[in-house]
């Protein structure tokens, strides 16, 4: 059982080993119930209470639906915010009043905005009200995106040989300096012993000086390279990102060339054995689809990694957890 159950869920910084762990073996035990019909309606039994709201205003496609379906799985109805000029915001309402007008109706509010810093604002004024309802930042700006990070150390423990972080280079590639879920998989990634990361990009896209200092600061081996076929070559995991045009004030993207930075077939002769390739998608050029059906590529199941995880935490947060790590639940098949 955790000794400290966070309220929010806002920030690769607020998770610990311990979290990891015990997120890992949850996670474990919840998809066991997903093997029968009795386990899943025990886990839709769980929460059927509970209302959720989707304040989603920046464009998803997989955040979305692996939330939407983890309330599902969990029996928490939803309601949902697509475009905020579908609210009261568009008539002048702040966002902070609209966001307490959500909070009146629902007991959960997952929020993906293009607003950095937007969801630890909100957590903060909610804690000061009468109705204070958990948080969970599934996007935040170009800063954060603490849950893709969570099912990237999943997907990442899952497919190590032993389960085992501790000890692995993982090289990640493309957009570095505005890509989100970099910034939050490498602060996690501080949390395991004698990691090494290599970050490879054009010298446009390298990481910002914040993540580096956040680095050395928690002694993370890191180095940064324009060699992307030396940095795959030893890695044991290679997380590839796209370009993040849509942060572009102008179309600077468009002026880099980044076609080096690209994972086609001819590379995994070169790369490890049993290296394991990421991608917390959408995906453009940068992974040739010819590479999809090879055993090392494993952003299919790591996109649906993201569902449980996402039903881990909700279940963490409303503190039900506790129900399916009990040993005895004989709905729960091995």
């Amino acid at each position: 059982m955790l000794n400290n159950r966070p309220r929010h869920i806002l920030s690769s910084d607020q998770f610990d080993r311990e979290f990891l762990d015990y997120l890992y073996q949850l996670v474990n035990l919840i998809r066991r119930y997903d093997k029968s019909k009795e386990g899943l309606l025990y886990l839709k039994s769980l929460l059927p209470h509970v209302r959720a709201m989707l304040y989603f205003t920046q464009p998803s496609t997989r955040t979305f639906m692996s939330f939407h379906s983890a309330c599902n799985i969990l029996g928490v109805s939803t309601s949902e915010i697509r475009d905020s000029a579908t609210s009261s915001e568009k008539k002048g309402e702040s966002i902070e009043d609209s966001l307490r007008t959500f909070s009146s109706y629902v007991d959960l509010i997952v929020m993906r905005s293009t607003e950095a810093g937007l969801c630890e604002r909100i957590a903060a004024l909610l804690d000061n009200t009468p109705r204070p309802v958990p948080i969970i930042n599934a996007g935040s700006g170009p800063d954060e995106h603490p849950t893709q990070a969570l099912l990237d150390i999943y997907t990442l423990r899952r497919s190590f040989h032993g389960n085992q972080i501790d000890g692995k280079r993982i090289c990640m590639v493309g957009d570095l300096k505005r890509g989100r879920t970099v910034r939050s998989l490498s602060k996690l990634l501080a949390n395991y012993r004698d990691v090494a990361i290599t970050f490879a990009s054009p010298e446009a896209f390298r990481i910002e000086q914040d993540l580096r200092d956040c680095l050395t600061r928690r002694g993370v081996a890191f180095t940064e390279t324009e060699d992307f076929e030396g940095a795959i070559r030893d890695a044991d995991a290679i997380y590839m990102t796209r370009i993040q045009d849509e942060w572009d004030t102008g179309r600077e993207s468009a002026a880099v060339d980044h076609s080096g930075f690209c994972l086609h077939l001819e590379h995994m002769r070169r790369i490890k054995p049993d290296c394991v390739i990421m991608h917390p998608l959408p995906r453009r050029d940068e992974i040739d689809p010819l590479i999809d059906s090879d055993p090392r590529a494993k952003y299919w199941r790591q996109e649906r990694n993201g569902m449980w995880v996402r039903v881990a935490l909700i279940m963490i947060l409303m503190g039900v957890d506790h129900q399916v790590m009990l040993p005895d639940k004989s709905v729960a098949t091995s």
